[in-house]
């Protein structure tokens, strides 16, 4: 551990120590040249003994100096001396966005999307000059005392992650994206994907993958779809929802391709959140057949043209789309290239392109003249136009087209059936229009303000789910803006008055039955799920989760939607059950100051200094008159502790205890 009082570089002197990772130990120092506060990270004696390590260090930090951006933590200088390596980067007062999380359980919408514009514009600095961050994360991010945010780290997790170093020195496995959990080549949509992350944690106080190793959390972010964070919190607008769904996705060709892009739709979020503009890629289509180009055809009869024993060194790798525009060429392997076929002529050329086109120009002719028909013929027929002459006029015009072409008997039967609506409501409206384009329908969104279902969750579609409908039909959907979500139950019943049938009672007392939602927390899961359906609701899943409270180990810790408040009959209750603390420890090293005159203190007074964590453990229980008191202590179990300093005042002789709060900080993040 380096002394206080230092002075490292001949220059920079150390005054405490403010922090520890997994890689180093961050000093708060006095740059003398410059006469400013400063902080200085310093390499453990472990990586600083890696030479290669210790290159790579020095390569990616001199880089990342080259950067100076409002939301990064800069950095000034680095270092080394008589082995110590060092970081002199800017000394920021303010607490990681991990512990912002974890003070207030979630951040509100437009708190989450106002640091994640900041973050991504620090982002965007960075890949502009070539700097991928590759370990963004909350504990990454720093929340300054006057509210601006700041990421810090830049270039370390490269130096780290080239030298083979192990996931506990990179951190939480958690944000990591696919590609980097497969061990693959990454870059700045790695970032935006694990910013994605960060604002998932950010909207719902949990993260979407979790597990009881990193193994099983890295395989999750390469298999598993991440869920919608309305699923956690409903009232999560269409836009910012989808914004956090393009940047999680496990393609990063599907994800915002740059930094920019991102910063657009947050911005345009703050300023319309409900307007539904954020373009998902759709898998279906980008696997969507396309017709080949010229160039493509000719270079693919060319390959099958030779010999079989060759064709291996010179395949063509499939044609790819992405979102139904365009595509890349057909690429060779790398290889040695079998000698290309003899290269026909122009006007075989043409021959060949024009029999093809022949080819599709009479299949699609006939597939059109036979869907139009079918058309005509069913409108036709609904508006009473056609007697049973026109009946036998349209088989006869169908029969026709069916023998012209094999093909158009496919189209025959699609035409016919349509393809079947899937059923959305109770889906968020992201999930549902989702859903709903997947299968090749268009969606309109109508506002529902009467309807008593959480808001932006889908009401009611016209046409209903489990129809058949063709490719392109409108489906509408009707979103609950949310205005009378949970109002149900203050609705006095409507009675029928004296003479109305019972026709209209049963009209009157139409829509969903309310309930309210028992308070299940603290009970086994089985209980649980007994004490719902007897309430006339429903489990919908159970989450294994860490809670600090070690009594509700194995229980019970959290239920959304809260006990008390109203929900639809039948609905589910999302749960989760405490696995118990996660094992996390926290630190402190400071100073503890004496009591102050208008506190009636006065200089040599005996004080009573006792420094307790949460649980009753004593850190310190002393008495003193000489201040200020230098404490530092780990494996703290909680991350907060109480200092109570007691003395008699001299003037008055009453006795008075003086209470401070102290923040810890995490280890090992």
């Amino acid at each position: 551990m380096i002394k206080m009082g230092v002075v490292i570089g001949d220059r920079y002197e150390v005054l405490e120590k403010i922090g520890t990772g997994g890689m180093s130990d961050v000093y708060r120092a006095k740059d003398e040249k410059l006469s400013r506060m400063v902080a200085v990270k310093i390499l453990k004696q472990e990586f600083s003994e890696n030479d290669n390590f210790v290159q790579k260090f020095r390569t990616e930090a001199q880089a990342a100096a080259g950067l100076m951006h409002p939301n990064i933590v800069n950095v000034y200088d680095v270092g080394d001396e008589k082995g110590i390596y060092y970081i002199v980067m800017e000394l920021v007062d303010g607490i990681t966005l991990k512990r912002y999380i974890e003070e207030k359980n979630r951040l509100t919408v437009k708190e989450a999307v106002s640091i994640s514009i900041q973050v991504a514009m620090g982002l965007e600095a960075a890949h502009a000059g070539g700097i991928i961050h590759r370990d963004i994360k909350p504990q990454n991010i720093i929340i300054s005392k006057d509210g601006k945010v700041k990421v810090t780290d830049f270039g370390i997790a490269k130096a780290a992650t080239s030298n083979t170093i192990t996931s506990n020195v990179m951190g939480s496995v958690h944000y990591t994206s696919p590609e980097q959990a497969r061990g693959g080549y990454s870059d700045a949509m790695s970032d935006i994907y694990s910013l994605g992350i960060t604002m998932f944690e950010m909207l719902t106080g949990r993260v979407p993958f979790n597990g009881d190793t990193t193994v099983a959390i890295a395989i999750k972010h390469i298999q598993e779809p991440i869920v919608t964070p309305a699923q956690y919190v409903p009232d999560i607008p269409v836009s910012v929802e989808k914004i956090v769904l393009k940047c999680c996705q496990k393609s990063p060709d599907r994800r915002y391709q740059t930094a920019s892009d991102l910063i657009a739709d947050l911005k345009r979020s703050l300023i319309t959140p409900d307007e539904d503009f954020v373009l998902l890629a759709d898998p279906d289509e980008e696997r969507a057949t396309r017709v080949a180009t010229e160039e493509e055809e000719r270079e693919l009869r060319e390959n099958l043209q030779q010999p079989e024993r060759r064709r291996p060194q010179a395949a063509v790798a499939p044609v790819k789309t992405s979102s139904g525009k365009g595509g890349t060429q057909p690429r060779k392997k790398s290889g040695t290239s079998a000698p290309p076929a003899k290269k026909k002529t122009k006007r075989e050329d043409e021959e060949d392109t024009s029999g093809i086109e022949r080819v599709t120009m009479i299949t699609a002719v006939a597939i059109a003249v036979l869907v139009l028909a079918i058309l005509i013929f069913a409108v036709g027929n609904a508006l009473g136009l056609f007697g049973s002459s026109g009946n036998i006029a349209a088989s006869d015009e169908v029969s026709t087209a069916q023998t012209a072409d094999s093909a158009a008997t496919e189209a025959t039967q699609e035409a016919e059936l349509g393809i079947e609506i899937p059923g959305v409501v109770g889906a968020s409206f992201a999930e549902a229009k989702s859903t709903l384009e997947a299968k090749g329908f268009t969606v309109l969104r109508e506002v529902d303000t009467e309807n008593t279902a959480p808001r932006n969750n889908v009401t009611r579609q016209i046409p209903e789910g489990g129809g058949h409908a063709p490719s392109g039909t409108q489906i509408s959907l009707f979103v609950s803006d949310g205005s009378n979500a949970g109002t149900a139950a203050s609705t006095p019943e409507q009675q029928p008055d004296a003479g109305t049938s019972d026709t209209a009672g049963e009209e009157a007392s139409e829509g969903p039955q309310m309930v309210e939602v028992p308070n299940v927390v603290g009970q086994d899961e089985q209980t649980a799920a007994q004490m719902l359906v007897a309430a006339g609701l429903r489990v919908a899943y159970v989450q294994d989760v860490y809670h600090d409270d070690a009594a509700l180990t194995g229980k019970i810790c959290r239920q959304s939607p809260a006990a008390g408040t109203q929900a639809e009959s039948g609905s589910g209750v999302n749960l989760e059950k405490s696995k118990g603390p996660e094992n996390i420890t926290y630190y402190y090293v400071g100073k503890i100051d004496a009591p102050t005159e208008s506190e009636l203190y006065m200089a040599g007074v005996e004080v009573h200094v006792r420094f307790e964590i949460a649980n009753d453990v004593s850190i310190l229980d002393t008495t003193t008159t000489t201040f200020p008191l230098e404490v530092e202590a780990h494996n703290l179990s909680r991350g907060s502790g109480t200092i109570f300093l007691t003395f008699t005042a001299p003037e008055t002789s009453e006795q008075v205890t003086i209470t401070r709060t102290v923040q810890f900080m995490t280890e090992n993040t």
